[in-house]
């Protein structure tokens, strides 16, 4: 027993949990099973994998100016995050092996899921989603039944996880035709909450045709905003300079230090600016490294192992389609967010903690399909519910799990949330051996939700043979 679970724990470990090595081991199974040559294959599978890498470069440079954003803004604002007696180092030391075990058996489950229904569609390879996703529900797990073995809650989080990774592409099919017609690729975030939000609110507004983000019409004079790299640079190096003449001098000028001791506080607020334009500009040049080779080596699996299926990937694959929209959401996010933190705090409710580096991803995310929609309105209301989902759902969410991980809260995507509020509602129904409630229904839900779908494509299919 002990050396199966130290099989699976490896393959969390260094499979599952290291993105460049699972996009570039499916891109290579892809294109072996296409008999490709082996120059295509070699060089297919390197240039996924350097996508993925470039990407996260990229993620790692603006996100290191936006965690400096956070302190700055936070100080600005006069607030300090809550504090907790538990921590998620504490959790992650305690339970780290059972959330690698859960990854693995569920990933398991969610192939079998996808293999024996061919309305699941999409096979979810967001990563480092899937660590985070099974950490949340393993952290309820804990909390619902805390006398639980460590076997309970494998298997458990891993019923209700699978699940999720099987369900969460498709209820994002729909809006992912709006932003990619071709749907070559599926959507796998843990933004989806407030993306459909976004999507289904949205529609009052417009149309994307008469508002599309990325044909604004603005002043001559103001044309160098339709660069993305450009309004970017300007709006983060604004936003951060303000930060700046608000905080605490010696905590900008030892944020500052970090770059470089001799640097002046003003210079650095700029450069923080500018790198974050940089790191969105890398960030997408490796999205669409590595979408060119994934989604073209995937067929290979979609035709002879799991038939139909298309990879479900991260949100910055839908960040190319309207980068403007992007910039737009994050910024009404922020906005929106900063004002609820001074809220709370002057209603003594909760000290919210600003989440930059969600607030881009989300806030961009939700922008990109509410601009599917309704064009800008629909960017700029997606940004809005991040904002106030995001503050909500972190003051709501500390709570529950006070006993576990409470960081988790002010690290979340709204789908965090959402598992956490399900959990926590099912709660008093599901304590001690009552807990095989949870993955028990949500598999029964999800194989119920593919037969249904299954169904409806069938007849569908069938009406569109008998008019040909």
């Amino acid at each position: 027993m002990d050396a199966i679970q130290k099989v699976l724990a490896f393959l969390a470990d260094n499979i599952f949990g290291q993105v460049p090595i699972l996009i570039g081991l499916i891109t290579l199974v892809g294109l072996l099973l296409q008999r490709k040559r082996i120059e295509d294959v070699v060089g297919g599978a390197l240039r996924a994998t350097i996508g993925v890498v470039i990407l996260f470069i990229g993620i790692e440079v603006f996100t290191g100016g936006l965690t400096s954003f956070q302190a700055v803004l936070a100080d600005a604002m006069g607030t300090t995050p809550p504090k907790a007696d538990r921590t998620l180092t504490d959790f992650l030391s305690t339970h780290g092996g059972t959330i690698a075990l859960v990854i693995t058996v569920a990933f398991g489950l969610h192939v079998l899921l996808v293999r024996l229904f061919p309305a699941a569609h999409y096979l979810y390879l967001t990563g480092h989603l899937m660590f985070w996703v099974s950490a949340v529900t393993v952290a309820m797990l804990v909390t619902v039944a805390p006398g639980a073995d460590q076997l309970t809650l494998v298997l458990c989080g891993a019923g209700f996880v699978a699940a999720y990774w099987t369900l969460q592409p498709l209820w994002m099919r729909p809006l992912m035709r709006g932003v990619i017609p071709q749907d070559t690729f599926g959507f796998a975030h843990t933004s989806s909450l407030t993306c459909v939000l976004a999507g289904v609110a949205a529609r009052p507004l417009g149309s994307r045709e008469r508002h599309d983000t990325e044909k604004l019409r603005l002043p001559r004079q103001l044309s160098f905003f339709k660069d993305v790299n450009v309004s970017t640079a300007l709006v983060i190096s604004v936003l951060m300079l303000i930060g700046v003449a608000l905080a605490d001098p010696a905590l900008v000028a030892g944020q500052a230090a970090e770059l470089d001791e001799k640097l002046s506080p003003w210079v650095w607020g700029l450069l923080v600016g500018l790198r974050f334009a940089g790191g969105i500009a890398i960030l997408l040049f490796g999205v669409r490294m590595f979408l060119a080779e994934i989604v073209p080596a995937f067929k290979g699996i979609s035709d002879k192992v799991i038939p139909g299926t298309r990879p479900a990937l991260d949100a910055p694959t839908v960040f190319p389609s309207a980068p403007t929209a992007v910039m737009l959401g994050f910024v009404s996010a922020t906005a929106v967010f900063l004002g609820c933190l001074g809220a709370f705090a002057a209603a003594g409710w909760f000290t919210l903690a600003p989440p930059m580096i969600m607030l881009f991803f989300v806030g961009g995310a939700s922008a990109v399909f509410g601009n599917a929609v309704a064009g800008w309105r629909g960017a700029l209301l997606g940004g809005v519910l991040t904002g106030l989902v995001l503050a909500i759902g972190q003051a709501v969410t500390w709570g529950a799990l006070s006993g576990t991980a409470p960081e988790l809260a002010t690290l979340a995507d709204p789908d965090w949330y959402a598992i956490v509020w399900l959990l926590q509602l099912v709660r008093p129904l599901v304590g001690g051996a009552a807990i095989w409630v949870v993955p028990g229904v949500a598999l029964a839900a999800t194989v119920g939700v593919l037969m249904l779908l299954g169904r409806r494509e069938r007849r569908a299919a069938g009406r569109e043979l008998s008019t040909a």
